[in-house]
């Protein structure tokens, strides 16, 4: 090989080489450092509190999220459930979406459920035609497990919201919320379907009304008293 022909043949390995010392520093740059994973924001309660449609009121409700988020380690998040009350007397209704901060939402993988309200509840035609990423595969409890489905069971698809598919709560006079989420007997409380899948309605948060509200009424229905958690901070 003559002196020129081993100049040229170096001249085009200088290239490869250096490529290659590119890519191998690259990965252990990737291996020294991860990309980081979103932390938790949003939730299904992986149990109910078992007294049915009487969750202690919002406040009972939120409260039960705190104490399912700090179990696994993501308790320094106020936690709030995703639930609307109804206008009595001199208390006003309190509009679900009103009481979950503003976004984004991650599940326990780091997976983005939504990035504000208007994603959420597809308050524009286009988000309304998108869907918010809330589904089976996405809407897992605090511990990272799928919620039992339509096709699974038990069903336990059905979540507490009280709510309008809007995130608001209802103006009629009828019983949308449990007595205000203290009733595990008379009324009855609109659900919707975490899968987004069964009885001709996929709404994940305004699909129908339970039979009732005690334990036995929810179950019945496709629900065990399980309902959404978010975090507001």
């Amino acid at each position: 090989m003559t002196m020129t022909t081993r100049s040229l043949v170096a001249a085009l390995m200088l290239p490869m080489v250096f490529g290659a010392y590119l890519l191998l520093a690259q990965e252990e740059g990737a291996r020294q450092n991860p990309p980081q994973r979103h932390p938790m924001t949003f939730f299904v309660t992986s149990a109910g509190i078992g007294k049915g449609g009487d969750l202690g009121g919002l406040a009972g409700a939120d409260a039960h999220c705190q104490a399912l988020a700090a179990a696994v380690g993501t308790g320094n998040h106020t936690w709030h459930a995703y639930l609307s009350t109804q206008a009595r007397g001199v208390q006003p209704a309190v509009n679900a979406r009103d009481r979950i901060g503003q976004g984004p939402w991650y599940n326990s993988k780091g997976a983005a459920i939504a990035q504000d309200l208007s994603d959420l509840h597809g308050d524009t035609v286009e988000e309304a035609r998108l869907g918010s990423n809330l589904f089976k595969q996405s809407a897992l409890n605090e511990k990272g497990q799928v919620v039992n489905g339509a096709a699974d069971t038990p069903n336990t698809h059905d979540m507490l919201t009280g709510s309008q598919p809007d995130g608001r709560a209802y103006t009629d006079s009828a019983d949308h919320t449990c007595n205000n989420w203290t009733s595990s007997s008379s009324g009855s409380a609109q659900v919707g379907h975490s899968d987004r899948t069964g009885g001709g309605n996929t709404s994940w948060n305004s699909s129908h009304a339970t039979r009732g509200c005690s334990q036995q009424d929810l179950e019945s229905t496709g629900g065990a008293g399980l309902f959404y958690c978010f975090a507001i901070d």
